[in-house]
């Protein structure tokens, strides 16, 4: 962690004593002030964030098939519908309409939302989210969900607010976070559970 400047500056340690080591700057007021859990949340923060670059460069670099799979398996383990094969079916074949996926809403399959998977490196025109819902109203559907591996302009998140339909956008960024936090494509290293008294079950014998 001491090679982030930004964590040498948050946590402030004391001066090395060997001169050839970079050196640290000196604060013992600030340094009482830091408590370990704000250290531990701060190097957990710095983790996740680097974590959610190396997901989405990955993510990048996969085929627009498996893009296409990987987008409609988080929306499963989102919490939409049931099982991959019950609730979610990645489309991904020519004469598609331009839909991607399509994910039942909820288990019972009350209302059904499609999908757009792109992978781009500059931002999205909105001339993309307007084929979408070209797309939506072919299929006479009013949900949809946006999903690219690069951003949206301004332009794109003003034509959502004015459409009829109920459009989602997920940059990269968020794609990235989702799937942390959805546990997709990754897998658990370590634990570490932060413990304090329990003031209620001394309470009789304090």
């Amino acid at each position: 962690l001491f090679r982030y400047p930004e964590f040498v500056e948050f946590r402030l340690m004391r001066k090395p004593k060997d001169d050839s080591e970079v050196s640290i700057p000196e604060n013992k007021d600030s340094e009482r002030n830091v408590t370990p859990e704000e250290t531990l949340e701060y190097a957990f923060q710095k983790l996740h964030s680097e974590l959610a670059r190396e997901v989405l460069d990955t993510v990048k670099k996969a085929t627009p098939a498996f893009f296409e799979r990987l987008v409609v398996d988080l929306l499963i383990r989102m919490g939409y519908g049931g099982s991959r094969k019950d609730a979610g079916e990645a489309l991904g074949r020519s004469g598609d309409g331009g839909i991607d996926g399509i994910i039942k809403e909820d288990k019972l399959g009350l209302d059904t939302i499609y999908i757009q998977a792109k992978k781009w490196e500059n931002s999205v025109p909105v001339k993309e989210i307007r084929d979408f819902t070209g797309a939506l109203a072919s299929k006479k559907a009013r949900k949809g969900i946006f999903i690219t591996t690069s951003s949206f302009p301004p332009s794109v998140y003003e034509f959502v607010t004015q459409v009829e339909y109920k459009i989602i956008l997920i940059d990269g960024e968020q794609l990235a976070y989702y799937m942390i936090e959805n546990n997709v494509g990754l897998s658990v290293v370590n634990e570490y559970k932060i413990k304090k008294i329990d003031t209620d079950y001394f309470e009789e014998g304090l």
